[in-house]
């Protein structure tokens, strides 16, 4: 993908947002879960670290922190995302059914859409970590409380710090996961700066079309959209065993967005 972003992103509506938060009293829970698919395991395993700070609210993985699932070892996450569903225990009904090595409810968790859309605007604004071995991403995932084939993935990016420099290599996209009616198609996407600084990711989508951009310009265009209900994850991700200084940090500023 090519780093000129000539193409400007629309400016957001001049309408005050349905959904807003700049994290400055922390995680309010009547807009987030601070548990990373907690269906798929337990408690103490998906609960996430975390403090807010001056800007916004700080992802950490801390020395302490659990792996996710004992079979995903060592991968360690801390999470905030904005709804959560699955079916009875044991069951392999829920939200994100992301892996192909047979995920299974460990703790129920009825149906809570705190922020749900279909369709419509997120800005998504965040300051990447370069922390050894982590990665930072925001993903809708559809919540399949509807129809198990409501599955499919809007990938607004994915950072790994390794790839964070004077100029940052990111992954963006579309996953079908479950969904026969969409087709995978992720890019690398190239940003022309340094993504420890605080920047802007934008996603639009609607019928027929997804377009993601970062700071104002267009980095992709993909004729395909999920049409169905979809929550946001904001994740900082540890892959691999412990390494280096902890606690390990990247930053969330604000989420806005319009439906």
């Amino acid at each position: 993908m090519t780093s000129a972003l000539r193409e400007v992103l629309p400016p957001p509506p001049e309408r005050p947002a349905d959904f807003e938060d700049d994290f400055v009293d922390g995680v309010d829970p009547a807009k987030w879960i601070p548990r990373y698919l907690p269906h798929w395991t337990v408690s103490e395993r998906s609960e996430a670290r975390y403090a807010p700070v001056h800007g916004g609210l700080e992802l950490r993985i801390d020395d302490d922190q659990p792996d996710w699932r004992p079979e995903d070892a060592p991968l360690r996450v801390s999470n905030l995302q904005s709804g959560e569903f699955s079916g009875p225990l044991g069951s392999a009904r829920g939200t994100h059914r992301h892996r192909p090595d047979g995920l299974v409810v460990r703790t129920p968790t009825p149906l809570r859409l705190l922020f749900a859309p279909t369709a419509g605007r997120i800005d998504v604004t965040v300051a990447a970590s370069t922390d050894e071995g982590c990665m930072l991403a925001a993903w809708l995932v559809g919540t399949e409380h509807l129809a198990d084939e409501d599955a499919g993935e809007i990938c607004l990016f994915e950072i790994d710090a390794a790839a964070v420099g004077a100029t940052t290599r990111a992954r963006s996209g579309v996953k079908a996961h479950h969904d026969p009616r969409l087709h995978d198609d992720m890019a690398e996407v190239i940003l022309p700066f340094d993504a420890r600084r605080v920047h802007t990711w934008t996603v639009l989508w609607g019928p027929g079309e997804t377009v993601i951009g970062c700071e104002g310009r267009v980095l992709r265009r993909i004729p395909q959209a999920p049409e169905y209900p979809m929550i946001l994850l904001i994740d900082l991700f540890e892959i691999g065993g412990p390494s280096g200084e902890y606690p390990k940090r990247a930053l969330v500023s604000s989420v806005r967005a319009w439906t």
